[in-house]
């Protein structure tokens, strides 16, 4: 892969409900954003669409030589799979309408959790304190929006690489007897409950369908924005609970990365959903089902955990994983 030599260049961190996107370059203190937008993915009919938009804006004139896009899915063949995008996405034909020389694509949550490096902790909220870890450990990061992400940071020299993952299909575990009852609910309509079937805006907007037909209430909110509104407004008992759900649901589940990827660095909470519901989460069970992992509670009550709004954090992840070669092409 040829690198840009200090010129700009087109980095892009692509959701399932937005696409961020920035002209950047390279200097030695880090990534420069120059130019950033910030669309909403179903306003536009294609990805293709929103770049070309975003060349436009920021002046980008002829052909592109460099464009590091992190998305949500993984690439298989030419396409970048996942249920959750707005649109299907090819990358030969975005390389091929905008002429673009080199186009390398990234899981978006790899992008985030490169970028973790450059976080300024000042600037995210503290859900667990810990110490400060005597040497650097793996950070987990992960969070609930379209869909669930997670990647971890394993630190290294000279330079911390990162592991993709899938975990957000992992089996749905359920922690309590109500919790029980949910997934028996939700196993007669789909073959395979994931995490993600919970753990995401749609996800969301399962646990409340179900909670409202257990609590033998009428379904009335059909978007995860509304259900999310309506708990915050406590103005829906099936709503209340199942945010309430939601984030106990999380504390176990990211409890259960942090042992299994040995997050002794800390645990950084991403997402679309997160921010919004701030207060909740830190007033929930969610703590509690962090720790609650039998022998392993004292390894957990090392490991910090933080809700960080990501903002920029993709772009700058997806640029500095071109710059260090990290990425398939």
């Amino acid at each position: 892969m040829v690198k840009p030599q200090g010129s700009p260049f087109i980095a892009a961190d692509v959701g399932g409900t937005h696409a961020r996107i920035g002209l950047v370059s390279a200097q030695l203190s880090g990534v420069n954003v120059l130019h950033y937008e910030r669309y909403t993915c179903a306003d536009w009919p294609s990805l293709t669409a929103v770049l070309k938009d975003f060349f436009g804006k920021a002046g980008v004139d002829g052909p592109v030589a460099h464009c590091a896009v992190a998305c949500a899915g993984y690439v298989l063949d030419d396409a970048i799979v996942n249920d959750n995008l707005a649109w299907p996405v090819s990358i030969s034909d975005i390389r091929a309408s905008l002429s673009i020389g080199q186009l390398a694509v990234v899981n978006d949550f790899e992008a985030v959790a490169y970028a973790t490096q450059f976080l300024d902790l000042a600037q995210t909220t503290t859900v667990i304190a810990a110490s400060k870890p005597s040497a650097p450990g793996p950070v987990l990061v992960m969070g609930p929006g379209t869909g669930l992400g997670s990647a971890v940071l394993l630190p290294g020299e000279p330079r911390a690489r990162v592991l993709p993952t899938e975990a957000g299909q992992i089996s749905l575990a359920p922690g309590t007897e109500r919790e029980i009852e949910i997934l028996r609910q939700l196993s007669k309509e789909y073959d395979y409950v994931s995490m993600e079937r919970a753990l995401s805006g749609p996800g969301l907007l399962n646990l409340y369908r179900v909670i409202a037909g257990l609590r033998g209430l009428p379904v009335t909110l059909a978007e995860p924005a509304d259900v999310t509104a309506a708990a915050l407004a406590r103005s829906d008992e099936a709503a209340v609970e199942a945010l309430d759900t939601f984030c106990a649901l999380l504390g176990s589940f990211v409890g259960d990365l942090a042992m299994l990827y040995g997050a002794t660095g800390g645990v950084f909470l991403a997402g679309g959903i997160l921010p919004q519901v701030r207060d909740v989460l830190l007033q929930s069970q969610f703590e509690h089902r962090f720790f609650n992992k039998g022998v392993m509670r004292a390894f957990l009550q090392k490991v910090s955990v933080r809700l960080m709004d990501h903002g920029q954090l993709g772009v700058i992840g997806a640029a500095g994983l071109y710059l260090d070669g990290n990425f398939a092409q």
